[in-house]
């Protein structure tokens, strides 16, 4: 077994472990299974066990258990089923969900991705994923299905608050950040992140989860696959998980135009592509473009799609029959295994196949602990503040009223462990289907491994997450708490009495108000598969702000949420708005923090904020000419009859207590082709406290032929500054970062005026000036190109 030689590459053990593999081997190699088809609860083999070890799979799906102990004693029986038990001794990738967090128990976990977007710290960002690398190899998981690399253009979308915003500059740079953490300087100790998901999943048709996504090739290169590509080019992202939907009318999971021309043609991608869960049952059930398992399998071999994840439906078996049948050719079969054994070699799996032996659960359950508060207290948004706050600690007493007053649990979103854990609750109720790609779960495997918990008393003792109302409690004068609505509902008609008698008795209100998101069940406003036609803040909160305002109290609008909603006016009047993120444990602390100043705000929104439903979409990045970057038509005061075009609140919006000023600007009027223009200018905290501002550069590259978005971030640097400290920020920015798909098609930069401004947020024009992009035009690959700026102070 030459494969087994660690001082070849990793390619060669590759081809040689493959040469020794029979066709039924090499096919279920792109298969998973759910962990209870391997072990029971105790470690013991099940009924189908020594089958599977026959002709075992490469992969094994959700191993989710309350105890990092129990998840590396069951990873290791599952892996010495597969070392000692099966031909060759090939382990398997077990794969975890990571995107706040590892998704294990006993695990710390973080915001959200807008919540981590709104901080605009890769540096944190990127923290966090090494951390959760050193978390996920100790138990022996080095495949992640993170991070969410979507572009969210429309907030109808549920899963919105899973993505880094709006932007592609943005998102790229929290993608490649996070996963340079999460797989290290060294793939040997280092963590598979998954890009997902490819392509256009942030814009589904109507904004309903998992339809199409229609947009011609350059608007699929130039602004969706931007991320994934400087993730891929960057930071040699190693996996790509496909999305649900169809693009140009084929679903993705089939496409070669996508899986392969795109992604690695043009792309440069070499790593495996692992399918969305029940990817190809759902190209024969729904989109109905096969009409078998063995229809599917030949389409998504020929495609590009390596791994069929959670469970075998076309992969596997119907794959062996397609081949053995002559339709489709063991070469395309051997394609796909070379990328996955070569994956896992290249993470070292063959040598390190076992967790660690001992895990000390206590000292993991902290770790990260104040990184989480860190993210949660950067990631609280000020957007409107009429000088309230901060509020006096110790003097005043305050009302909090609303759904977000007295719930822990509601600060932790999907993908992490306590909405999980909600989920597995609904699931033994019988609420809830196929959640876990699962055709029945079994229930003796979590009954065994799972202790019945309520996830608020859950999130309470094990996190020690403490509500808005107790938050606040720890600096007011006095506290007075009323939920008075759930998030979508009325209590009853007594319960908005309650609450305007208890706004009465406090000199400021606090409106707890916003969103939930749950997995599929419970009342809640967002989450996967959980869209809405209005995003309208729930007619209900409205009703109770509305009833609590008309005493006159003076009111703070707390808005906790992962996308954005369109605000009555009872709370565009508010004296503040605070928008905050599902932060994590330490989300309500972060909140309360800023209301009290204790923290000075430093977040910035990761995406606009519409007037209203009909505006969407409203992101700032809109082509010239289009949408609110359209002129305002002849003898019209405004686009639309009933309503401004422009948002309530920009891209990047933010407040502080601090005021920053941005004077000084230096920047080069000529550059060439190959060339790099800097831009510079002076940021200076002209207020009286210490703070931390975003100073951000956008561009208009003004080419021939082709429309370009009216502006596009091109670069930004968070910056903390004690009062009167000053420090100059230079952007370098490489001509190569200014190229756009062609009249011809070809991926080029070209000669052009360049105009760009310096500001706070993408409305804030108060420093401009342009250059002249001189010289030969330049036809690119995805290697030549640079996707983010280089920044630096003095």
């Amino acid at each position: 077994m030459h494969h087994l030689d660690a001082s070849l590459p990793s390619d060669a053990r590759a081809e040689l472990l493959l040469q020794e593999m029979t066709l039924a081997e090499k096919c279920h190699q792109l298969t998973s299974v759910m962990p209870w088809s391997l072990v029971r609860p105790d470690g013991a083999d099940t009924d189908s066990t020594a089958d599977l070890l026959k002709n075992p799979p490469g992969h094994v799906a959700q191993l989710i258990v309350d105890d990092p102990a129990k998840l590396a004693d069951l990873v290791g029986a599952i892996q010495q089923r597969f070392v000692t038990r099966t031909r060759l001794g090939v382990p398997a990738f077990l794969h975890a969900e990571a995107l706040s967090g590892f998704l294990a128990g006993g695990h710390m976990s973080f915001p959200t991705g807008t919540g981590l977007a709104a901080t605009w710290s890769p540096e944190l960002v990127q923290e966090m994923a090494d951390l959760i690398r050193q978390q996920m190899r100790r138990v022996g998981m080095p495949h992640a299905l993170s991070p969410v690399m979507d572009i969210a253009l429309d907030p109808r979308w549920g899963r919105v608050h899973e993505t880094y915003g709006e932007d592609p500059y943005l998102c790229a740079a929290l993608s490649v950040a996070y996963t340079r953490g999460l797989q290290g300087d060294d793939l040997a100790r280092g963590v598979i992140a998954t890009g997902k998901h490819f392509l256009g999943y942030g814009l589904p048709a109507g904004g309903a989860n998992t339809s199409a996504f229609d947009a011609g090739a350059r608007r699929t290169r130039d602004l969706f696959a931007y991320p994934i590509e400087a993730a891929i080019q960057l930071a040699g992202l190693k996996s790509v998980m496909n999305s649900y939907g169809t693009v140009d009318g084929i679903p993705v999971g089939v496409s070669r135009e996508a899986l392969t021309d795109l992604l690695r043609g043009t792309l440069g991608f070499d790593g495996f592509v692992s399918a969305d869960y029940t990817t190809l049952e759902k190209v024969v059930a729904d989109q109905r473009v096969a009409s078998t398992p063995g229809d599917a399998a030949r389409l998504a071999i020929t495609a590009g799609l390596d791994v069929e994840l959670p469970k075998p439906f076309a992969y596997g078996a119907p794959l062996i029959d397609e081949v053995r049948r002559g339709a489709v050719e063991v070469s395309a079969v051997d394609v796909c295994v070379r990328r996955v054994l070569k994956a896992k070699f290249d993470v070292g799996l063959f040598e390190n196949p076992y967790p660690a032996e001992h895990i000390d659960v206590h000292t993991v359950a902290v770790e990260g602990r104040e990184l989480s508060e860190e993210l949660a207290e950067r990631s609280v948004v000020l957007v409107k503040n009429n000088g309230i706050l901060p509020l006096a600690p110790g003097t005043q007493t305050v009302a909090v009223i609303g759904p977000h007053a007295d719930t822990a649990l509601r600060q932790l979103a999907t993908y992490t462990y306590p909405a999980w854990r909600e989920a597995v609750n609904a699931m033994s109720r019988g609420d809830l289907g196929n959640m876990l790609g699962a055709d029945a779960i079994i229930a003796s495997w979590y009954d065994a491994l799972l202790t019945p918990v309520d996830p608020e008393k859950l999130v309470r003792d094990r996190y020690g997450v403490h509500t808005l109302s107790d938050e606040i409690g720890n600096f007011a004068a006095a506290v007075r708490t009323e939920q008075a609505s759930t998030f979508t509902e009325p209590l009853g008609s007594g319960a908005i009495d309650r609450a305007v008698a208890i706004a009465h008795e406090a000199d400021v209100v606090v409106l707890a108000l916003g969103g939930a998101s749950l997995w599929f069940n419970g009342e809640r406003t967002e989450g996967e598969a959980s869209d809405s036609a209005d995003i309208s803040l729930p007619a209900v909160q409205t009703e109770l702000a509305e009833a609590v305002a008309a005493i006159g109290k003076p009111l703070v609008a707390v808005l906790v949420q992962g996308r954005a909603y369109a605000l009555p006016e009872v709370i565009k009047d508010a004296a503040a708005i605070v928008i905050a993120p599902f932060g994590g444990p330490f989300g309500t602390k972060a909140i309360t923090r800023v209301l009290f100043g204790a923290t000075n705000p430093s977040g910035k929104l990761p995406y606009s904020i519409p007037r209203g439903t009909g505006q969407i979409p409203v992101y700032h990045h809109q082509h010239a000419g289009t949408g609110y970057r359209n002129p305002v038509p002849p003898s019209l005061s405004q686009h639309y009859l009933d309503l401004e075009a422009t948002p309530l609140y920009p891209f990047a919006h933010g407040l502080s207590y601090a005021d920053f000023d941005l004077a000084d600007r230096t920047g080069d009027s000529e550059i060439d082709t190959s060339g790099s223009a800097r831009i510079s200018a002076l940021v200076t905290n002209t207020g009286a406290v210490k703070g931390a501002t975003v100073v951000q550069l956008y561009l208009r590259v003004n080419t021939i032929g082709v429309t370009r978005p009216a502006q596009q971030l091109a670069g930004f640097s968070r910056l903390e500054l004690a009062p009167g400290e000053s420090k100059r920020v230079t952007f370098t920015i490489a001509a190569t970062q200014l190229g756009y798909t062609n009249l011809v098609h070809d991926f080029a930069v070209e000669p052009a005026r360049v105009d760009y401004f310096l500001g706070f947020d993408s409305d804030d024009q108060r420093l401009q000036g342009h250059f002249e992009l001189v010289g030969e035009p330049r036809v690119l690959t995805s290697a030549q190109r640079s996707f983010l700026s280089e920044v630096s102070h003095a």
